[in-house]
């Protein structure tokens, strides 16, 4: 009977944990090491004992595109906690909004057209100036798009010649919830292929699916999992270096001893992976020369319950607003509100250092010029709120960030290009995506492929038969 190899794993993200789940159905032997006392990185909840109430660390969603992260929920059993949403509600202030909106009977790319040329947010010049960059996005297709590597996505708007007006109420909510970045310093690649993958190439890629519970509970399986593979979960444990032979990586320095490993999986963000490599270690392997170079913008959440509803739509949309997006959740329980607003602020540098009630106020702002209610009256019902800011919440999608991000894996016949059992994970890896969670489950499924030999990435949607024809 063979005993089977053992993959140590740093870091329980999302990445670590879709590395964990491939690894063992590969069978190996998975020890998964992670710092804090619950798994998902930055896509988890916590509990806040000011509310009583198990909170996300932020509003996360996924869409229909997001072909890894929902094959990672479903190998994990909780695929059927996502509640899907086929409209996008864009405010026009004063409690107006417009429904965007896949319709049922249309093919990509045209599911859009009906509900898009109903909205009364844009004129109809402005709808004929959208649609011609779409036309454009849709005609270059994946291959195209990488044509603008190194350039941000304002220049292309540009050429496109999109108004301000159009980029600052459409291009820029969009770019900013996805690439976590404006449309002005976002590199043009990843904003490209968001609305390329996202909303053109199949009827289904532009849903956006919310998790009922807290994103922490999606997880639940992932031990159960480790531990029929014969490793280990191992919570509240701190890796402290990666233990380097000076050709192998022989397993994981951690604050309660080594893990031994034939190989080893870090999923950490790059200035972690940094402190844990030694520089002879860095000289070794290409992969890590570049680790400084990622620079982080950050998200806010800011959790809001009411004593009423006050909010009738799933989702809603602020263009041209300090905030964002507003998500709505009914309390359940024995919970002392009716209705759970999070409001959510991307490239959230203006907001860092801001008191608690300052960000509430600001928010609170918004939401009255969305829904049309007073800010006194939304103060009146408002039970608490929580402001949650990840200053480090993605790598920042600036032009030129992808010619050093790394490859999960020392290429094929590269014999001096790095530690060939040593694998990397992370949304900052080579995935082609920006910095997402289905950036990340990619990372892991890649990650796991190169050290196992089995498995790999799910495939994307398959591009609809009206796409490939007229990007052809």
């Amino acid at each position: 009977m063979s005993v089977p190899r053992t993959v140590a794993i740093v870091g329980g993200g999302v990445a670590g944990i879709a590395a964990a789940v491939r690894a063992a159905e590969a069978g190996w032997r998975v020890e998964l090491i992670e710092t804090r006392t619950k798994l998902g990185g930055r896509a988890t909840s916590f509990d806040d004992v000011r509310s009583g109430v198990e909170l996300d660390n932020c509003q996360h969603v996924v869409m229909g595109c997001c072909t890894n992260i929902l094959d990672l929920y479903d190998r994990l059993g909780v695929l059927g906690e996502i509640d899907w949403h086929e409209t996008l509600w864009f405010a026009r202030g004063a409690g107006a909004a417009d429904a965007l909106s896949i319709a049922p009977l249309l093919p990509a790319p045209t599911h859009y057209g009906p509900s898009f040329l109903r909205m009364r947010l844009f004129s109809w010049s402005e709808k004929v100036a959208i649609a011609r960059a779409f036309l454009a996005i849709l005609r270059m297709g994946g291959r195209g798009c990488l044509r603008w590597k190194g350039r941000t996505f304002g220049e292309f708007l540009a050429e496109m010649r999109q108004p301000a007006r159009v980029v600052e109420i459409f291009w820029d909510p969009v770019v900013l919830s996805a690439c976590n970045l404006p449309s002005a310093t976002c590199e043009a690649a990843h904003a490209l292929k968001v609305f390329d993958d996202g909303m053109l190439a199949h009827r289904f890629a532009g849903a956006v699916g919310v998790s009922r519970v807290p994103l922490g509970r999606l997880y639940g399986r992932v031990e159960e999992l480790i531990r029929a593979s014969g490793g280990a979960l191992r919570l509240r444990t701190s890796a402290r270096a990666l233990a380097f032979d000076g050709r192998r990586i022989t397993g994981v320095v951690c604050d309660d001893g080594i893990v031994a490993a034939q190989a080893v999986i870090a999923a950490v963000p790059p200035d972690r992976l940094a402190k844990l490599c030694s520089d002879t270690l860095r000289a070794q392997d290409r992969r890590l020369a570049r680790l400084e170079s990622f620079s982080f913008s950050p998200i806010l959440g800011v959790h809001l319950a009411f004593r009423r509803r006050v909010m009738s739509r799933a989702n809603l949309a602020l263009p041209g607003r300090a905030t964002h997006w507003l998500f709505a959740h009914e309390a359940g329980g024995t919970a002392n509100f009716v209705q759970r607003i999070e409001a959510v602020v991307s490239a959230a540098d203006a907001w860092v250092g801001l008191s608690e009630e300052e960000t509430t106020r600001r928010v609170l702002a918004d939401m009255s010029w969305a829904l049309g209610v007073s800010v006194d009256e939304l103060a009146r019902d408002l039970v608490w709120s929580r402001p949650v800011l990840e200053k480090r919440a993605t790598f920042a999608s600036a032009p030129g960030v992808d010619t050093f991000r790394p490859r999960a894996a020392v290429e094929a016949g590269d014999l001096k290009g790095g530690v060939a059992n040593l694998f990397l994970a992370g949304e900052w890896t080579d995935t082609g995506w920006p910095s997402t969670m289905e950036g990340a489950a990619r990372s892991g499924y890649a990650a796991a492929a190169a050290c196992t030999g089995q498995g790999g990435m799910v495939a994307d949607l398959p591009r609809a038969l009206l796409v490939r024809m007229l990007g052809r």
